[in-house]
């Protein structure tokens, strides 16, 4: 395995938004981009490659294939195709199921054992198909998860507050999507309960469902605004990449699998937060929550369940 290898699957916008804070942060040695339309990977690469002069660090860039996957350590999937005016979540997530196994079957056949972190949507769901098809160890297979929603929070908190975001320790939990939810009891500024603050400065509790419902929203109104969100998850996911390479044990909201009854679920990925570093996931912290939140993540487990039910686990079956 070569330290400090990446291999990104999807060159579209939040592929080479990643690949593009990659090159400004440094930290990766070689990025191996792949898709279907070669023509566009090679301009990509290319144009990637121009910029390397500014970079922090010396490293190589170049369009690729899955043969590459073998000594990489970590593989990004971003693949897939956006849903469509009309289409139902389900109908979308059947038709990158079918791209994401296809794509995890010819990464697993370069002989790839490092980590695999999936951002194709829905990404809870497909992360579960990164994991049937590979047959990797399940702490090597995690997705996004909610890190780029936990990012809009802690923003979004951040301007409510008038306090740095770095300073706002607060996480959103559950699917990546309209079922998710944010453990107030669990939300800090440095080292004060948020929700202490916000009594304190006779702020109305309202706010902060206020808040979170800002984060919801959030990606429609970018998407209605300029088409796509590609930015925000671009820099999450290099953050994440670099906690794997750096092996930095940092504490993430990724989409890991829970088994044995963690949080009261058992086979299932979602999105809590959880330690990562050179093997994957360490960890997951275990946060007490109330019955309502407790309800919330069952919610957003059984939303998941039920599309795995009505045709995803078939077609990861499908010969």
């Amino acid at each position: 395995m070569k330290q400090g290898k990446v291999v990104l699957v999807g060159t579209g916008f939040v592929g080479m938004s990643m690949a593009y804070s990659m090159l400004n942060r440094g930290g990766v040695n070689e990025l191996i981009l792949i898709d279907i339309d070669k023509e566009k990977t090679k301009g990509e690469e290319m144009d990637l490659s121009h910029g390397l002069p500014f970079a922090p660090q010396k490293m190589i860039i170049k369009a690729g294939d899955y043969e590459e996957c073998k000594d990489a350590q970590v593989v990004v999937i971003t693949a897939g195709v956006a849903q469509k005016p009309g289409e139902t979540r389900l109908q979308l997530a059947e038709t990158n199921t079918r791209i994401v196994k296809s794509i995890t079957q010819d990464i697993m056949k370069s002989g790839f054992n490092g980590i695999i972190i999936v951002a194709s949507n829905p990404v809870d769901l497909m992360t579960y198909v990164v994991a049937k098809v590979s047959g990797l160890p399940k702490n090597q297979v995690f997705g996004s998860g909610t890190v780029l929603d936990t990012a809009r929070l802690r923003y979004i908190m951040s301007d409510y507050l008038k306090v740095s975001s770095k300073n706002v320790h607060a996480y959103i939990m559950g699917e990546h999507g309209d079922s998710s939810f944010v453990p107030w009891e669990h939300a800090y500024v440095g080292c004060k309960k948020i929700k202490d603050v916000m009594r304190e400065d006779n702020r109305p509790m309202e706010d902060l469902e206020k808040i979170h419902q800002d984060v919801i929203n959030a990606a429609y109104e970018i998407i209605e605004k300029k088409k796509a969100t590609y930015y925000g998850i671009g820099m999450s996911l290099s953050k994440i990449v670099k906690a794997v390479l750096d092996n930095e044990n940092s504490i993430v909201t990724i989409s890991t699998y829970l088994k044995d009854g963690e949080y009261g679920q058992d086979d299932i990925y979602i999105g809590v937060p959880a330690i990562i570093n050179s093997k994957g996931v360490r960890e997951l912290l275990k946060l007490d929550l109330t019955e309502e939140e407790q309800n919330k993540l069952n919610n957003s487990c059984r939303i998941i369940k039920e599309m795995r039910e009505k045709s995803i686990d078939k077609i990861i079956e499908e010969n």
